[in-house]
């Protein structure tokens, strides 16, 4: 980055506001670390090249605000969405002797019970230490609650696992969040709360889901409620609620926006910021002013009614209510449930009568004719920058200018889509930064308890997590989903930051590194996993997601990206690698193992457990993630080597440790995972001296596809140290030189290859993924072979009969709760790295290398062109066929008839393998959005494709 000069004072001072990015300071002791980060955030602070845009596209004003925001200039990410919209039901907030979080802290309890790690709302948004939050509560009235967060099902609840019960869709977001708007869909008649969980109590894991729309709860009409933003700066929030009235008679709707402090102050951790309490009180002029120790001082103002009267204001305290969950005493007068027992019992006495507490509410009763909108507009701020005019004309302008500006934002990346394509895109992307939320979780002060409540039971330390008393999280990271995943999920991320290197470089960049900083990262290089298990063992996809960043925030003019933080992540990555190479390579003969590997219930039993018998797996999958994280580092080391030269040897190292693994995985001498007679890669179970191919066609080996490189040989000839040690290799060690491949292509440039599968077996395995009648479906390559739907992989083992069959929709397996299923559904992430492989491959061979695409059809295709067909079938889940109907939709005719909501999308975490139905978490698991980059490469008109990498 050049010399590091001392950074100005304001950006010291201003660095304190921002927590999440991985540049922040934790302590005073860390100001000179501070400073220095300071200066490369300076250096590294977005450009139009970070966008992929030609180095003379003018930015526009949202990438304006970005680029501001990453100086550390202005603050314009400080609110955002960052609110969970589930915080019951999750490790953190499990206080529990048995571990068993679901019951202990219930969907019923959380309108009870303050929170300790975080909190959840409708709508909401919150400041990126979740200080302060905003949120809808409503009331149709005819619910037994005020709804005041999203219903769901946990997981012993839901015949396939915990599933959110609502219909709610993310409308638009820009990444500053300096515009953005949602929608959610309330039903005018009772909400079927107890009717959702008794018959999906009834049903078996053979029987789909029960959703809200089965219930028939939006067939008498609903209200649409949606919430839209507008910063008018980084600290002045314009609010707009909109309820309509989507049925045919008169009704009325509660609403009641919500403002209120996280409590801080009931643990009795001073470290936490939480003294004085915050607080607070309606003023004379109507507004609600909030004090907070380091937020400063905030008002909400609040717009009349649609009848032009000001709402009545309430206020209460977000603390506890002692008395209706233990039977003991409350610690004041008011408590977090005190709206409920206002609006919904009719309780006076139960809200503060001196207009002061740490929540309040401005409560409006709409009444709306069939088809009738209201409107209700608000007004947060920071006292420092008031805004001379606080409705009116100057509101509706920011209002229009925002939404002007985001459209600004997104036309590069949607340039040349059709409307429907421009608007998946533009959804995909909503999703993916509503999806982003604070998550706060310190597990060493998890496992001892706070000083002023009572004890954690004995041995709850041992439930989980025990060997992880060093992470200290309290950050704004991207989540797959805010209500069934609302935590950070290791392998999820990496995909996210794909699509998001394209709508917030920073961010993506940040992402990375925060997951291998020291309070993330264990002291043994594991990257941790999720909440329930940070132990669990993830694909290792990190490098390939920090390269793929790497190279879409690339300049265009000098055909370079940011070194500083490719090497950053490089660093931290050879401790990941290094702990792969010693912890799940137990025989240390390049055969590797891992466990479940995010595929959860794909194979016969759980392979991250104990194997019955005391049998130990040498995994496919396992061993093709290693190839494939040794070639991403080599990539890495060979692009960094060019500038630092010390990186030369880096570069051989992973050099040979690729060539070697390859080696023992294809072994020729029949020790390998690769079998000839199906022309496919198996897992192999070793067993009482014996070694059994389990033969189940699944992902597993088709993941030995991801593992290829097309190196240009002028790429390696400037580095002479590895040219040398390279050809020095491949001349002693001819056993192993067979995996390295060089070719001259049409465009003139030499290309080495690596690949971890041989030309004549990609071959074999190309006319398996691309037979309809195993896995190529209409809408992508499934999980697992249709082939294994008449002929289930059956195996004796444990005293038992193991099973695998071919499932394209949920599961029939408890594996991992049930709410997961890789026996035949489509997943986005896989389709994606297979995609990118294919596209490798035919950049190595031009059309030298044709198959049939489908199998049997008599179509002969290059790689890349199948690559682009695999993505448009991808594509094809969202976009409208012939009869207006959206696959991810099923057969639900409002998406398909409604004007209402046939524009609406929901994405969801996989796909049925047959018809393309959504399935799983269905709002917006952030892989998913990698259709946003699907649409950008292939959505285009033909020719006009991005340049592959």
């Amino acid at each position: 980055v050049g010399e590091l000069v001392p950074p100005p004072a304001a950006a010291v001072a201003n660095a304190q506001t921002f927590p999440n990015a991985f540049l922040a300071p934790r302590a005073a002791a860390d100001a000179p670390r501070a400073a220095v980060d300071a200066s490369r955030a300076a250096v590294d602070a977005p450009r139009a090249a970070d966008y992929d845009l030609p180095m003379s596209t003018p930015l526009d004003p949202e990438r304006l605000r970005l680029a501001a925001s990453a100086r550390r200039e202005e603050n314009w990410q400080r609110f955002g969405p960052y609110l969970a919209e589930r915080q019951w039901g999750t490790v953190r907030e499990d206080y529990s002797a048995d571990g068993d979080a679901w019951r202990n802290l219930t969907h019923e309890d959380a309108r009870f019970r303050a929170y300790r790690w975080g909190e959840d709302g409708l709508l909401g948004i919150t400041d990126r230490e979740c200080r302060l939050c905003f949120a809808v509560a409503l009331w149709n009235g005819r619910d037994p609650f005020l709804k005041e967060r999203l219903f769901g099902l946990s997981n012993p609840e839901g015949n396939h696992g915990e599933d959110v019960k609502e219909v709610y869709h993310y409308l638009d977001s820009t990444p500053t969040h300096s515009w953005m708007r949602a929608l959610y869909r309330y039903p005018r008649l009772e909400f079927p709360y107890e009717r959702l969980r008794e018959e999906n109590a009834r049903r078996t894991r053979r029987d789909p889901e029960f959703e809200l729309l089965d219930t028939g709860a939006f067939d008498e009409g609903h209200f649409d409620v949606e919430a839209t933003y507008a910063k008018g700066g980084p600290n002045d929030v314009l609010i707009r609620l909109v309820a309509t009235n989507r049925s045919d008679v008169r009704e009325t709707l509660h609403l009641l926006p919500t403002l209120w402090f996280r409590n801080t102050w009931s643990w009795g951790c001073e470290h936490e910021g939480c003294w004085p309490k915050p607080r607070l009180a309606r003023e004379d002029d109507g507004t609600i002013v909030a004090h907070h120790v380091s937020l400063g001082i905030f008002r909400l103002a609040v717009g009349p009614g649609p009848d032009g009267a000001a709402p009545p204001l309430l206020f209460t305290e977000n603390e506890t209510n002692a008395r209706a969950l233990f039977g003991s005493r409350n610690e004041g007068a008011t408590t977090k449930d005190a709206f409920h027992a206002r609006v919904v019992d009719g309780r006076a006495d139960a809200v503060a009568g001196t207009g002061r507490g740490t929540k309040a509410a401005a409560w409006h009763r709409l009444e709306l004719g069939p088809g009738e909108t209201a409107t209700v507009d608000l007004r947060l701020f920071s006292e420092d920058e008031a805004p001379p005019v606080r409705f009116g004309r100057p509101f509706e302008e920011t209002l229009a200018r925002r939404e002007a500006e985001a459209d600004a934002f997104y036309e590069p990346l949607h340039d040349g889509l059709d409307e429907d394509g421009r608007r998946i895109g533009r959804q995909a992307a909503a999703g993916l930064l509503w999806t982003k939320q604070f998550y706060h979780y310190d597990v060493r002060q998890w496992q001892d308890g706070d000083p002023a409540q009572p004890a954690p039971p004995a041995g709850r330390r041992a439930i989980r997590n025990e060997e992880w008393g060093h992470l200290f999280n309290r950050d704004v990271l991207s989540m797959p989903d805010k209500w069934e995943y609302p935590w950070f999920a290791a392998w999820d991320l990496a995909f996210h930051v794909v699509p998001f290197a394209r709508l917030d470089p920073h961010f993506a960049k940040a992402q990375l590194v925060l997951l291998l900083r020291e309070w993330y990262m264990h002291p043994n290089g594991q990257i941790p996993a999720y909440e329930w298990e940070f132990s669990d063992v993830n694909p290792p996809v990190h490098a390939w997601a920090a390269w793929r960043v790497y190279r879409l925030t690339r300049e265009h003019g000098e055909g370079r990206g940011d070194r500083v933080f490719l090497a950053r992540v490089f660093h931290k990555l050879v401790l990941n690698f290094t702990w792969w190479v010693n912890r799940k390579d137990p025989e240390g003969n390049n055969l590797f193992s891992g466990g479940f590997l995010g595929l959860d219930n794909i194979g016969l039993f759980d392979r991250s457990k104990p194997l019955p018998d005391g049998g130990r797996l040498e995994q496919a999958d396992g061993t093709a993630w290693m190839i494939f994280f040794c070639g991403t580092m080599m990539n890495a080391a060979i692009e960094l080597a060019i500038h630092d030269p010390s990186l030369e040897d880096m570069a051989s190292k992973f050099f040979e440790h690729y060539v070697a693994i390859v080696d023992a995985f294809n072994g020729l001498d029949g020790s390998g995972l690769w079998d000839d007679e199906d022309g496919f890669y198996y897992d192999h179970l070793h067993c009482d001296g014996a070694v059994v191919p389990l033969r189940v066609r699944s992902l597993v080996g088709i993941v030995p596809l991801f593992a290829v490189l097309a190196i240009q040989r002028d790429w390696i000839d400037v580095l002479p140290g590895f040219r040398k040690r390279m050809d020095w290799f491949l001349e002693n060690r001819p056993e192993l030189a067979r995996h390295v491949v060089e070719r001259t292509g049409r465009d003139g440039v030499t290309r080495v290859l690596l690949s971890a599968v041989p030309k004549d077996r990609l071959e074999r395995i190309l006319s398996r993924v691309l037979d309809e009648d195993e896995f190529l479906s209409p809408y992508g390559v499934r999980s697992m072979s249709r082939a294994h739907r008449d002929a289930p992989f059956r195996f004796r083992m444990g005293g038992r009969e193991h099973e695998v069959r071919y499932l394209p929709g949920e599961s029939d397996s408890g594996l991992f709760g049930g709410n997961s299923n890789w026996r035949g559904p489509v997943w986005f992430p896989m389709n994606y790295l297979l995609i990118e492989a294919l596209e490798r491959y035919e950049l190595f061979f031009d059309d030298a290398l044709t198959v049939e695409c489908p199998t049997g059809s008599g179509v002969r295709m290059d790689l890349r062109d199948v690559a682009r067909e695999i993505a448009r079938r991808q594509i094809a889940l969202f976009r409208r066929d012939e009869d207006g109907r959206r696959p991810v939709h099923g057969d639900e005719p409002r998406f398909r008839d409604d004007p209402t909501w046939r524009d609406t999308l929901l994405f969801h975490e996989y796909f049925h393998g047959d018809d393309g139905r959504g399935l799983g978490a269905s709002h917006q698991t952030g892989w998913t959005a990698l259709v946003a980059r699907l649409l950008e490469k292939y959505g285009r008109a033909a020719g006009d494709e991005e340049e592959r990498d």
